[in-house]
């Protein structure tokens, strides 16, 4: 006997395949795995996507148009009706409670058919369409079955799943219940013994998140499997910081104030409180055991550059060479230009690399800052004894690009700098593995900005503004958010340049967008800086670090198309001076809404308020857009309102 082929064992419980379950065959098999269900842990995480309170529902009488609501009734008459040759169809249920009838229809889904059979007692959830007759387009539906499983049903709070096509309702909540009877104990706990007394045990969680007994335990189930997750991902950022640490020695860079006395001397004015904060935290770190892995926030014309400056002097004076990647070839050019303009005084090389522009030959011998954009991930462009890379707007970059460029060096210390204020909630998930400074200050002596929202209707009066502040010797942006027209109405640069050289005759207008050659990019940019245009018509290309200190006005038409942190972004290239600025925001006169959220803008320039308001509008997702590939994705946890759980997932970890 003993040469008979055994079956091999069962893998634990919560990675147990559903199609061991009984009950699920390959078909229902197929159709889990559709909602991406493989494992008896994926099952027992299956979010339900609203409740249904079964306890009390109203009479066929009771529906309201246009209210959404819960009935019941027996079939009393059903239907399948073609139509355009057997193209079309509608099939349709008649219910009835004693109060009145209830018409359910639904249109060009035949096979409706087989689910419903003359006298079935039927669950009905959905809006009223018309009340004559009491009709309901695909409503949500589901058969009431007697037997023993009955109460599982009907009677309770409901939990309503995600389903695929095939799969019923009613089926995959008995499935769920049946599993929860046979695994429930087998719900381990992250961190047993740490849970506060207000929070229910995991297992208790997971009862409460399917099958509730009161509506105030659906929030505390979530509320407690959204803390596993966030004490999961902590979990994984703080085993990462661990062996990023254990196998990663710190270079030798803070420095010995030779070459930052005589910049900060020649700058011509004194740093910030904040910035000689943020300073001491990062030369503390440049001479730690472990390379530096800081992110830097502040606000537009908070002085992020001169820090940079300043951390890449100290690297200098180590003898390390230092590496700074700007997300666009107009940034580069232009830290290229500041960072030229402080440090060749000082004796320090500056070089730019981008996909136009190559460094010429170099001595490897001499520390120099090397300034470029993507081209430094290139796998042609090397660099000995790099002591430190510095990214700038790092949102604009994923984390992918930022390991490709620590990787041209020995573990290298890195600063990434972003002007778009961070959520705490994204700071303590997305960049959980950085430490993180903060400027809170603004430089004296620069100008106030005002914003003001208006509709298309004011756009003559906008113009008579900005051709008087234009007489006065006042420079300007126009952004529109297209290079070229599109279907949608909203405005392009190309479309409008010609209009914009006529509203604005006496004035000399330039054009700046991502299609146009590099050479040309740099020249229009020249031009506005030196005072030989007057009006710059841009795309949202200027977002990002353009800096004309006599530029005080800004126009963006089409704002509603705009996320409030991008808008913010963009005011920040005005008000960089010691005038006053002033952006002036036209959204479409027919979207209430739309301006509405653009009035966060009027009322704050505090860019962590409008981060959080962007968040709460947007969602993760958009605001951190499709380079932050790394974002992580939660069934239960929120990262608009559970900044109180991701503390708390954070303190746990670090003391476990």
């Amino acid at each position: 006997m003993s040469g008979l082929p055994s079956n091999p064992p069962l893998p634990p419980p919560p990675a147990r395949p559903l199609k061991t379950l009984r009950g699920v065959g390959p078909e229902r098999a197929a159709q889990l795995a559709r909602l991406r269900l493989f494992t008896v842990d994926d099952l027992l995480l299956h979010r339900p996507r609203r409740y249904e309170d079964r306890r009390h529902f109203r009479t066929i009488a009771e529906m309201r148009l246009d209210e959404p609501g819960t009935t019941r009734g027996n079939i009393v008459a059903l239907g399948l009706k073609s139509y355009r040759g057997g193209q079309k169809s509608v099939f349709e249920i008649i219910l009835e409670d004693g109060t009145g009838r209830l018409h359910c229809r639904w249109w060009n889904l035949p096979f409706m058919q087989n689910y419903f059979a003359a006298g079935d007692e039927v669950f009905v959830f959905g809006r009223l369409q018309s009340l004559k007759p009491r009709t309901i387009d695909h409503p949500e539906s589901e058969v009431i079955e007697g037997g023993e499983e009955s109460s599982i049903h009907i009677n309770r709070i409901a939990p309503i799943y995600p389903l695929t096509e095939g799969l019923p309702q009613r089926w995959l909540r008995s499935l769920i219940w049946r599993t929860l009877g046979q695994f429930e104990d087998e719900c381990r706990e992250p961190l047993p013994g740490k849970m506060p007394p207000d929070f229910p045990t995991r297992a208790r969680a997971i009862r409460m998140l399917h099958f509730p007994e009161a509506l105030e335990d659906i929030e505390k189930a979530r509320r407690r499997l959204a803390l596993d997750e966030f004490i999961a991902l902590q979990r994984e950022i703080q085993a990462r910081r661990k062996r990023f640490e254990s196998r990663a020695r710190g270079l030798p860079c803070a420095g010995n104030n030779r070459l930052i006395k005589p910049f900060l001397a020649r700058l011509g004015f004194p740093l910030t409180n904040a910035q000689t904060r943020v300073l001491r935290e990062i030369r503390r770190d440049m001479g730690a055991a472990h390379p530096m892995r800081r992110l830097l926030q502040g606000d537009v014309g908070s002085g992020k550059t001169v820090v940079a400056a300043c951390t890449a002097l100290m690297a200098l004076e180590s003898t390390y060479h230092v590496a700074l990647m700007a997300p666009t070839e107009i940034l580069a050019a232009q830290h290229f230009e500041t960072f030229k303009q402080w440090f060749e005084p000082l004796g320090v090389a500056v070089h730019l690399q981008t996909s136009s522009h190559k460094s010429a030959a170099r001595d490897p011998k001499v520390p120099m800052l090397t300034i470029g954009t993507h081209a430094l991930i290139q796998s042609a462009f090397a660099m000995e004894r790099l002591g430190l890379v510095i990214i700038d707007e790092q949102h604009k970059f994923g984390v992918t690009q930022r390991e490709e460029l620590l990787r041209k060096g020995n573990y290298p210390h890195l600063l990434v700098m972003t002007a778009t204020p961070i959520p705490r909630t994204l700071g303590l998930t997305l960049y959980g593995e950085l430490d993180a400074s903060v400027i809170d200050e603004m430089p004296a002596g620069r100008g106030r900005i005002r914003t003001f929202v208006r509709t298309t209707d004011t756009l003559p009066k906008v113009w008579a503004f900005i051709r008087k502040k234009l007489t006065e010797g006042r420079q300007a942006y126009v952004v529109y958010p297209r290079v070229e027209e599109t279907s949608g109405g909203l405005k392009a640069v190309t479309g409008e340049f010609g209009n914009l050289k006529k509203v604005l005759a006496a004035f000399r207008v330039g054009l700046l967008h991502g299609r146009l050659r590099s050479v040309e990019k740099e020249a229009v940019m020249a031009a506005f800086r030196a005072k030989q245009l007057d009006v710059l018509l841009a795309t949202p290309l200027i977002e990002v670090g353009v800096d004309v200190p006599n530029a005080t006005l800004m126009l963006i038409e089409n704002a509603e198309q705009f996320g409030l942190a991008q808008l913010h972004q963009l005011r920040g290239r005005i008000g960089r001076g010691a005038h006053d600025a002033t952006c002036i925001l036209v959204a479409a006169a027919a979207n209430a809404e739309a301006r509405q959220r653009l009035k966060v803008l009027e009322e704050t320039s505090d860019g962590f308020r409008i981060a959080e308001a962007d968040l709460k509008l947007r969602g993760p997702g958009e605001l951190l857009g499709q380079q932050q590939s790394g974002a992580p994705r939660f069934r239960f946890g929120d990262l608009v309102e559970d900044l109180e759980l991701i503390k708390l997932a954070r303190k746990f970890v670090a003391e476990s």
